[in-house]
């Protein structure tokens, strides 16, 4: 592609490069210079103007941006995304189902290493959202790029994309509690998470903080996908209480310990096949903790190990909130 300023007589069929003033309106950047629109340039007093060409093989940025589009996502309806074409050298990508971002950052930052001009940004991988958010963009940045670099850019990204919707339709949460303790700002707290979700939370179930309390509400508990324990006391070791209850009710605990805070204090495990998860007494504040993200995956069908959570540490360290009551480092008065 050539790119520079150009007399009128040579500007027929290129691509205008800056948004001209008319005395009757304007032409925008991007547009092809016919005849029509050489004929309002000279009308306005202009000899010369600033434009793209592109040469025999160069793509046009738009036609270029979809191609790049159609390879991350080449099949929209399994993938559970939506391409929405916006010109100007520009695709973006959005959800159509409720759910979280499955991307394959190899293959992103493959794509984004084959031409400077050809980008892909997308959101965090696992990023939890709703139906109709965007997920990437595709931006070409010049007015068009040549044919080797798009192909080159379509192979290196080709199924970077997809969404993993939400798997799972009802959860149960128990709690246990003090006896001053209603249970509901915990309960408040993981219904409007789960409702991010579209996933139902069966009634308040509370019990005293015992291992046959809680141990016994783990066996009574049925139809649900998914089961969390909240405690009135933190956990503090994988023999204490909740997981104790859990090994007691006939599961097992995988996982104690996350490399996230605040969110350290979870643990994961299984009871009869479905996935329960020891929730941190931080899970109680509607804030970004790392429950949210073994939850959300958890729900959405995403396999979670004790590996997993061992390699979520890297952006591990969250926001603090100043509901938590120990904070990380404390104020010299």
């Amino acid at each position: 592609m050539r790119f520079g300023t150009v007399p009128l007589d040579a500007a027929l069929g290129a691509i205008l490069a800056h948004s001209v003033g008319l005395p009757q309106g304007r032409l925008r950047k991007g547009c092809f210079l016919g005849v029509d629109e050489i004929a309002q340039l000279r009308a306005a007093g202009l000899a010369a103007v600033t434009v793209a060409q592109l040469g025999p093989t160069d793509v046009h940025e738009d036609a270029a941006a979809l191609a790049v589009a159609q390879a991350l996502v080449p099949d929209p309806v399994a993938a559970g995304l939506r391409l929405r074409p916006v010109g100007t050298g520009r695709v973006n990508i959005h959800a159509d189902v409720t759910g979280l971002a499955e991307v394959l950052a190899e293959r992103v930052n493959a794509l984004n290493a084959v031409d400077p001009m050809i980008t892909l940004a997308t959101v965090p991988r696992w990023q939890r959202l709703a139906q109709t958010e965007m997920v990437a963009t595709v931006k070409v940045i010049a007015y068009g790029v040549g044919h080797a670099a798009v192909v080159a850019a379509c192979a290196a990204g080709e199924g970077a994309l997809r969404m993993r919707p939400v798997a799972m339709s009802e959860t149960a949460l128990i709690q246990t509690v003090t006896p001053n303790d209603d249970g509901e700002k915990g309960h408040r707290a993981i219904q409007k998470r789960l409702s991010a979700l579209n996933v139902v939370l069966q009634p308040k179930r509370l019990v005293a903080h015992s291992e046959d309390e809680l141990a016994a509400a783990l066996n009574a508990v049925t139809g649900a996908d998914l089961i969390l324990i909240l405690t009135a006391s933190a956990t503090s070791d994988a023999q204490d209480v909740a997981p104790q209850a859990l090994r007691r009710a006939g599961g097992s605990v995988e996982r104690f310990g996350m490399p996230v805070d605040p969110g350290n204090l979870l643990f994961l495990g299984q009871l009869g096949g479905v996935p329960v998860i020891g929730l941190p007494g931080c899970a109680k504040s509607p804030a970004l903790n790392g429950a949210d993200w073994v939850m959300e995956r958890v729900i959405c069908g995403v396999p979670v190990t004790g590996a997993d959570i061992a390699e979520m540490g890297v952006g591990g360290l969250l926001k603090e909130i100043p509901a938590r009551g120990r904070l990380r480092s404390a104020t010299q008065e």
